[in-house]
């Protein structure tokens, strides 16, 4: 027994130089097939609607009319009508700033004080904020729609911008996590009673103290809510309200090109805040290194 335990943890011998080199290859490949076929699987549907914006379907000629039509703002020579695109738009771009706003004011006081005090509840929270993403938009429409139509006639109006509040029930996951990811990362207890040993009020804690230390989870939370605001159709559409995605639809019942051609510029806008969201973060997270 003594020779098997002594045979047991005997040091394995390294491997060679040639085989190590072997397997680095081996996983150099492997990992180039993945990343080309996972380009592929993003690319190939961009390009073809690339090509779709620029050759036209009958007659094959190849084009810009699509793209200037949408930076000149005039679509009648392609007849199309952009008062409809830019209506959408406006209208989204809005909900945006509004949704974003509202959800920050609710979720970010929230879990801080929640985090500090209970983490019971905040479990609890937790399985709130996430139970929008398990209940299908259909769902929420049918739930939501009695709401607003007695919000559109006693109370408010059938203005896009109300939809503010069903948009936040979206956001609502994505947000929770973000914001979660930051709070665990620090010592929100110790930040709390060191700064309240100090003599700090409430506010001076919560605003100098936390909420620096959440910027990063604070702008990612805010830009997953603009990408999501911006591609949501289902409720919008269901409840007859006007915005981005149904001017998108609408405008492709009379020009499909100029509507895949806007759907493209919608897709590099979310492109571009993922990339600042990343170049903002790798800037501050420098900044505290440096510090």
């Amino acid at each position: 027994m003594a020779v098997n335990n002594a045979d047991n943890t005997a040091p394995t011998a390294p491997m060679p130089p040639q085989l190590r080199a072997a397997r680095a290859r081996r996983q150099s490949i492997i990992k180039f097939v993945i990343l080309l076929f996972t380009l592929g699987f993003l690319l190939v549907p961009l390009i073809a609607m690339l090509v779709f914006t620029l050759r036209h379907p009958l007659s094959g000629r190849w084009s810009l009319a699509p793209w200037v039509a949408i930076f000149t703002g005039n679509g009648e020579t392609l007849g199309a009508d952009l008062t409809v695109l830019w209506q959408g738009l406006g209208s989204s771009l809005a909900l945006c700033v509004v949704t974003v706003a509202i959800m920050l004011l609710l979720m970010v006081p929230t879990m801080v004080i929640v985090h500090i005090r209970s983490r019971a509840l905040e479990r609890a929270i937790e399985w709130v904020a996430t139970l929008p993403l398990t209940i299908p938009a259909i769902v929420l429409v049918v739930g939501l729609g009695p709401i607003y139509r007695w919000l559109s006639a006693d109370v408010l109006n059938t203005n896009p911008i109300w939809l503010c509040f069903a948009y936040v029930v979206l956001v609502m996951p994505f947000a929770f996590r973000a914001i979660a990811v930051g709070l665990n990362s620090i010592d929100v207890k110790t930040l709390v009673e060191a700064s309240r040993s100090l003599g700090a009020s409430w506010p001076k804690v919560f605003f100098k103290v936390i909420i620096p230390n959440l910027w990063q989870s604070i702008l990612s939370a805010s830009f997953i809510s603009i990408a999501v605001v911006l591609g949501e159709y289902t409720v919008a559409s269901l409840l007859g309200r006007m915005n981005l995605q149904v001017a998108l639809y609408q405008l492709g019942q009379s020009n499909s090109q100029i509507s895949t051609a806007m759907s493209l510029l919608a897709l590099l806008f979310g492109v571009v805040l993922l990339v600042a969201l990343d170049l903002i973060s790798g800037a501050m997270r420098k900044r505290k290194e440096g510090k």
